[in-house]
């Protein structure tokens, strides 16, 4: 069940309604809220409730343990909490890729062996809900966060449907508190959520959904068939196809958790107007790279060890987000560009201080180039065809897939990097003062347009995949 569908439109429908009927009512509102999500889930493959169900109580029970244990005791539990989370994700997620690798490297010894390569579905969302999971015991065991009151409020926090599939990770310490209080939806919030919504629609079914099918699948799919104008239109398309896509879900999540009553942190900050790779993760999916930084690059030793340790810190933290993406060594590879790109950029400061090198427009292309690059290797699915698009960058021939239409989709997905930094919000104060009619004719109107002129049928989004 996706966002942008009729079937999705009639079930958040239902739950609005049905939600906000029991607004006095907070225990029975979470329950409903919990099935409705369990509901959601299993539109994909209701199996997996199971899991969402097992991850919920085994979090939950690890809590637990560690807030009624003595300090000194507590070791042990959490790293018994976070090894089962990784347990879980590795077996679904990785379990095929390290069989391949393992078959592969004995066979290079001369020792082939059958090993058992079991066909494996992935749960939609399933990195998402683990990384959740996680960040929830290791918090409670560093009193971030107390343990949750009850069972029904962890189960909630791992599978509330807004962000349970992409997204964002939204911490324990910052959603239990608000499932203790009866949530109330003030008109700021409703017009901020109906916003994010329809910009969301936008972004999604308009600009990445026309981009995607009309030109980054056709140049991805065999790139020897094109020109290098085709190429790097596609480069620069898949930039802006990506961010659309994934930042028009946490929009989307976010809004409508907001008219839900709940409030889920940003996600995107304008990334492809970071100056260096280090703010880039500072504004793009934030809530994973904060994830990354506060429960790996932190517990490695951070930067307090020096400058050599903080290197190979940062290099292990994006070689393993990298791998978070999935299972394949082009996501590695992709890590690795980011992390080494970071590194040169720590070494830089290091020896020149403050001096400023390059003026900042510069350095906004440089490292938008440096993203486009891992790009490359981040949708192409070998690394045959990441270096089939390279090499067609010096291709000359006929432009055939980029059109007028398209290179207005590119530059307006980039320009949107230098909107105000808080457009929506600002949106969102001036119309807040609005008669509700003449809002929902506003919003109304809005997404018929949209509906319009999109293209039929909608495509999974990007990250559902992770």
């Amino acid at each position: 069940m996706l966002f942008p569908t009729l079937a999705f439109g009639v079930f958040f429908l239902f739950v609005y309604f049905t939600a906000w009927s029991l607004d006095r009512e907070n225990g029975r509102r979470k329950l409903f809220l919990l099935l409705a999500s369990w509901f959601f889930y299993a539109q994909w493959d209701w199996r997996f409730v199971g899991l969402l169900i097992l991850s919920a109580v085994l979090n939950w029970g690890v809590a637990a343990l560690i807030a009624r244990n003595p300090s000194d005791r507590r070791g042990w539990l959490v790293g018994l909490g976070v090894a089962a989370n990784l347990l879980i994700l590795g077996f679904f997620k990785y379990y095929g890729f390290f069989v391949e690798q393992a078959g592969d490297l004995l066979a290079r010894f001369g020792w082939e062996r059958d090993l058992p390569l079991l066909q494996i579905v992935l749960p939609v969302g399933i990195s998402f809900f683990t990384f959740q999971g996680i960040s929830y015991v290791v918090d409670v065991h560093r009193g971030k966060t107390p343990a949750a009151k009850s069972l029904l409020d962890v189960m909630l926090l791992m599978s509330f449907f807004p962000h349970l599939v992409a997204g964002p990770i939204v911490r324990a310490s910052d959603l239990l508190p608000q499932f203790d209080r009866v949530p109330r939806l003030t008109r700021e919030m409703a017009t901020h959520g109906l916003l994010l919504i329809v910009w969301g629609l936008f972004k999604k079914t308009i600009v990445a959904s026309e981009l995607a099918t009309r030109l980054v699948d056709p140049v991805f799919f065999d790139p020897s068939a094109y020109s290098s104008v085709d190429i790097a239109a596609a480069v620069y398309g898949y930039a802006v196809q990506i961010y659309c896509d994934f930042s028009a879900y946490s929009d989307m999540a976010i809004g409508i958790a907001a008219l839900l009553g709940y409030s889920f942190p940003r996600n995107f900050d304008q990334p492809y107007r970071a100056s260096s790779m280090q703010s880039f993760w500072r504004r793009w999916h934030i809530s994973l790279s904060s994830w990354l930084r506060d429960y790996l690059y932190v517990p490695l030793g951070g930067g307090k060890k020096g400058l050599f340790a903080s290197c190979v810190n940062v290099m292990i933290t994006m070689l393993l987000g990298g791998l978070w993406h999935g299972a394949a060594w082009t996501f590695v590879a992709w890590g690795a560009l980011h992390g080494g790109v970071q590194v040169i950029e720590r070494l830089a400061r290091a020896a020149l201080g403050d001096r400023k090198i390059i003026p900042t427009v510069l350095g906004v292309l440089i490292t938008f180039h440096i993203v486009c690059l891992g790009w490359i290797l981040f949708r192409a699915e070998t690394f045959d065809l990441a270096v089939a698009m390279l090499q067609g960058l010096g291709r000359i021939g006929p432009v055939m897939m980029l059109t007028p239409f398209l290179l207005t989709l590119i530059i307006g997905g980039l320009a949107m990097h230098w909107l105000p930094p808080r457009a929506v919000e600002s949106l969102t104060l001036k119309l807040k003062p609005a008669p509700s009619i003449t809002m929902g004719v506003l919003i109304g109107l809005a997404i018929l347009l949209i509906e319009a002129a999109r293209p039929d049928g909608v495509a999974p989004f990007i990250y559902f995949q992770f």
